[in-house]
This record gives structure tokens, sequence and C-alpha cells, in this order.
């Protein structure tokens, strides 16, 4: 299959599998011209690659599991890896929920502002 089927079919643009091929996680065989030719598994193993990328793993941590998918076997590791995504993840909406519970303070003081900060009318 051509690069421009595949991207059509698995809904990504052309320059997303040419990434994911520079990142290794995709193959591609090439043509005597050059053109990449994927297998037909190809439109799947897309659709996996970006379930990985929106659960917020990085193309090097993606790179880690899709062996292990393929393989149907955990590569030693992987798990104890994936923790340790998920525990920065949970980092991150920590950080997230701190700083929307200043902002709704900020929205609050901004509305009905406390007698301090209120300027005299003049």
């Amino acid at each position: 299959m051509r690069i421009g089927e595949v991207a059509r079919r698995a809904g990504v643009s052309v320059r997303a599998l040419r990434y994911y091929e520079e990142q290794g996680l995709l193959p591609a065989e090439r043509s005597p011209a050059g053109q990449r030719h994927y297998s037909s598994s190809a439109v799947d193993r897309v659709g996996l690659i970006r379930q990985l990328f929106a659960a917020g793993l990085a193309s090097r941590s993606v790179r880690k599991v899709l062996p292990s998918v393929y393989s149907g076997r955990v590569a030693p590791g992987l798990l104890e890896h994936l923790e340790d995504e998920r525990a920065r993840t949970d980092e991150r909406i920590a950080e997230l929920s701190a700083a929307r519970e200043r902002l709704d303070a900020v929205i609050a003081n901004t509305r009905n502002p406390p007698p301090e900060c209120r300027r005299p009318r003049e």
C-alpha cells in the first residue's frame, strides 16, 4: 500500500506517517524509485500508535510497547516503564488540578474582589 492510501485509511496525514517511520514505529519498504510501500497491517498499526500517543506516551515509549503488543509477550521492564509513565501522568493531573483551583480563585476574586483589594470610590 502506498503512503497516501495508508494515510487516507488511517485518518492521518502523510507527514504523520513519515514521522512514525522516522521514529521506528512504522516500517516501510522502499521501491527502486524510493517510494514507500506499507504492508496491509499498517492501517491497524497506525491506529494502535495513535492510541498509545493519546494515552500520553512519547514515541520512545511507544517504540518499547509495540514489540510486546505484536509478540504477545511482555518485554522485561515494560510494565515498570508503563507504571512510571502512569505516575508521571498522575503528577501532571495533580499539577493541573492545582492550577485550576488557583485560576478559580482568581476568577472568583475578579468577580467579587475582597474589601482590601477594592479601590476607594472618588
